[in-house]
């Protein structure tokens, strides 16, 4: 087993203490534990996303490509633009 050194700030040094006593752990052992735990929990993530990624079929393109539209093809429709407004300046 790695020795390493840690630094804490003393509220964190605190809660950590705390929660390693409740579990009847030295706050070495509690540290361990919780790093042994959060990697394997990454370990599981990469696995599932990894797992997922190859199950995934593409999306299906209907038909052929097509040129993408032209700003005024988007913003000035009806919908966007509402109807025309009287004007102001009489």
């Amino acid at each position: 087993m790695k020795k390493v050194t840690v630094t804490l700030d003393d509220r964190t040094a605190a809660r950590a203490l705390v929660k390693a006593a409740k579990r009847h752990m030295t706050l070495a052992r509690y540290i361990s534990e919780t790093v042994r735990k959060d990697l394997r929990r990454g370990d599981e993530y990469e696995a599932a996303y990894r797992a997922w990624r190859e199950d995934r079929q593409p999306w299906p393109l209907n038909g052929p490509a097509q040129p993408y539209p032209t700003r005024d093809e988007i913003y000035d429709r009806e919908p966007l633009v509402g109807p025309a407004r009287p004007s102001k300046n009489k």
